[in-house]
């Protein structure tokens, strides 16, 4: 028999479940509203008709998108980076994380503090810069000419990462290590068969963390990638947000579509892979965060 609800109580529940589909509304409203402009008229779109549905409905813009080679180009840029970038920084962010979890590791606690110093001073920018560039020589001189490498390899540090990691693998019950090691498990197969098994829930949401931050990265990109070819989607979608905002190269414009609706058109698929993974993944990441994120 459930237990009737006080009016305290009652109050609350009412109050939090109209705040929380406020906040929901807020957060879908602006993806609502780009697809809505990415297919409507043009005279709609320029003269701020568009509120929440589409109006003279047309799949021009999409259509100007899908024929874009360089859309294609920076599409397959951003799976590439995205994807090995993500395999990169999670391969050594396990590492570390493991030996970092071990007491038996030779200065343990200086490694931990130096981890957590990173989070509360960072170099900056200018320092960060002329590391990557440094660190582009160095590509270049062992024969790496594609700069989305430099991208993948020298842009994946995330030190909260690696302490969610930390503590996940701290959680794992030693007399289950013990018990391996007993059984000739090899330190490799300790980690590969106890801990990454047993730490799945968190090592999917790092891997969705890492999986964002390289899908939506644009500043280093940016910077680092001269090469127009290499630039993955979030630079390409700037540039042309650059280009058809810009009043004398969209003088003679006369597409029954606006040119802003090309840009919508641009952010809506450059949201789908996102909402496509995060369900998959979403089962684990309030119990990745919360087992990651406390330490017992």
């Amino acid at each position: 028999m459930k237990r009737k609800l006080e009016v305290s109580e009652l109050i609350f529940k009412i109050i939090s479940y109209t705040l929380l589909t406020i906040f929901a509304l807020a957060c879908l409203y602006p993806f609502v509203y780009a697809i809505s402009a990415a297919i409507s008229g043009r005279t709609a779109v320029e003269y701020g008709q568009i509120v929440l549905f589409p109006k003279n409905i047309q799949f021009d813009a999409f259509k100007r998108m899908f024929n874009d080679n360089m859309f294609w180009n920076a599409y397959s840029n951003t799976l590439f980076v995205t994807f090995y970038g993500t395999v990169w920084a999670l391969f050594y962010s396990i590492l570390g994380a493991y030996a970092l979890s071990k007491k038996r590791l030779l200065f343990r606690k200086f490694f931990n503090f130096f981890l957590v110093f990173t989070m509360w001073f960072a170099a900056g920018i200018v320092p960060q810069y002329l590391n990557y560039l440094d660190t582009k020589q160095v590509f270049n001189a062992i024969g790496i000419m594609d700069d989305k490498w430099l991208v993948v390899i020298a842009m994946g540090m995330a030190a909260m990462n690696i302490i969610l990691l930390r503590n996940a693998f701290e959680g794992v019950p030693s007399e289950i290590e013990e018990a391996a090691i007993v059984d000739g498990a090899s330190e490799f197969q300790v980690l590969t068969k106890v801990y990454l098994p047993m730490c799945k829930s968190t090592i999917a949401t790092v891997a969705l963390f890492f999986g964002i931050s390289r899908w939506n990265g644009y500043f280093w990109a940016r910077q680092m990638i001269s090469n127009s070819n290499e630039h993955p989607l979030q630079v390409f979608i700037r540039l042309r947000l650059e280009e058809f905002t810009d009043a004398e190269a969209m003088a003679g414009w006369n597409q029954p579509y606006a040119s802003d609706s090309v840009i919508y058109a641009l952010i809506v698929c450059s949201i789908v892979p996102i909402l496509i993974i995060y369900p998959f993944i979403q089962k684990y990441f309030a119990k990745g965060t919360n087992v990651g994120g406390v330490k017992e």
